[in-house]
């Protein structure tokens, strides 16, 4: 059973059990509008489905509802931010808030963040950027589930990587991805499907292609962006590394193997190398770079001329990075946020221990 589910209401009530957690009213709200806006784009994997596992990590004291973040180390352009074991779901806006107001002095702005925990999508990040009229920058570390390239051992995240572009009359550019073949989560949601997962997405605990859509419960590990050498996985490897750097060993936080689990029942390794997760965030003033109308005016240029690329099958569209997550927020604003049974069952255990109440109306 699916039910489609008004937004606002999602949002409202996200809200509630972050405040109920201890949460300040103004970053409950943040951390709300961070879930909500993955199931309005379509990362069902990073919504409203992913809060139980911060409630699990806030009750095993992994997580700090009401952090001191502070800036640790500072210059007119940069900035490293200690976020008080705080949810990377607040942590990340106030580093790209700081990256923003440096960008508006210095031209560009980079903040650094260690000590914080899993921080959504990226996009919600990057995109903030988009309000100031900035390109945004943003990469998170993650949960070592990835093996690199020819190795078992899950030493890496999924480390995903947004960068968001302002155009002129066009809709904004945004691109969100990780640096595996797919999100951690698109396993969880074929868990809750009891669907297999496609060949190509994960290895079982020996180095072996699996189909077994709870494959890392087993011992297994996912597979960088590109899947095996033979396909560019390599490639995506490189990528990965390269967010675990500037995320975690630029900052001070964990990296590789020692990253804190997302999920509670794992704890963290022992021996950390840093303090917990790290995230990377920059906004970048245009105008640093080339007059902001002639910048925007050739984005505007650069995506219709994609647009009109020829199609291989004329069945399917030339996308930009971005489109299908725009189109799919304003349907669900209108026709509601699909939950499975599963995600509904949840929040009513939630809402039960929260003494809130969950009872959302179908929407028609």
């Amino acid at each position: 059973m699916t039910l489609l589910v008004d937004p606002t209401y999602l949002k409202d009530f996200t809200q509630a059990v972050f405040e109920k957690m201890g949460c300040p009213a103004d970053e409950a709200e943040t951390a709300a509008d961070c879930l909500n806006r993955a199931d309005l784009r379509g990362v069902d994997s990073h919504g409203v489905a992913r809060l139980g596992g911060y409630i699990r990590l806030w009750e095993k004291k992994r997580l700090n509802a009401s952090p001191t973040m502070k800036i640790v180390h500072e210059t007119p352009s940069t900035a490293v931010l200690d976020g008080d074991l705080g949810l990377g779901l607040v942590t990340a806006p106030k580093a790209m808030k700081i990256a923003i107001e440096k960008a508006r002095q210095a031209g560009t702005g980079w903040v650094a963040v260690k000590n914080s925990n899993h921080y959504g999508i990226a996009a919600f990040h990057s995109m903030m950027a988009l309000e100031e009229d900035m390109i945004g920058i943003s990469m998170t570390n993650a949960s070592p589930l990835v093996a690199p390239t020819f190795s078992k051992s899950r030493f890496l995240g999924t480390n995903p990587i947004s960068v968001t572009f302002p155009a002129k009359n066009e809709p904004p550019l945004v691109i969100d991805m990780a640096t595996t073949t797919v999100a951690n989560g698109k396993l969880e949601v074929l868990q809750r499907q009891g669907k297999d997962a496609p060949p190509g997405w994960a290895q079982d605990k020996n180095g072996h292609e699996t189909t077994d859509a709870f494959v890392l419960k087993n011992g297994g590990a996912m597979l960088p962006l590109g899947g095996d050498r033979l396909h560019g996985g390599h490639k995506g490897y490189c990528l990965g590394a390269m967010v675990d750097i500037f995320t975690a060993v630029l900052s001070g936080a964990n990296y590789g193997p020692w990253v804190p689990p997302f999920v509670a029942f794992l704890d963290p390794p022992e021996n950390p190398v840093g303090d917990g997760i790290g995230h990377f965030l920059g906004a970048m003033r245009i105008d640093a770079f080339r007059p902001a109308d002639e910048f925007k005016e050739h984005m505007d240029n650069w995506i219709q001329t994609f647009r009109k690329a020829e199609n291989i099958n004329p069945e399917n569209k030339i996308l930009i990075p971005g489109d299908p997550e725009r189109e799919l927020t304003i349907k669900r604003q209108k026709e509601g946020v699909p939950l499975s049974e599963p995600v509904i069952e949840d929040l009513k255990r939630i809402a039960e221990q929260f003494k809130l109440t969950f009872n959302p109306v179908q929407y028609a």
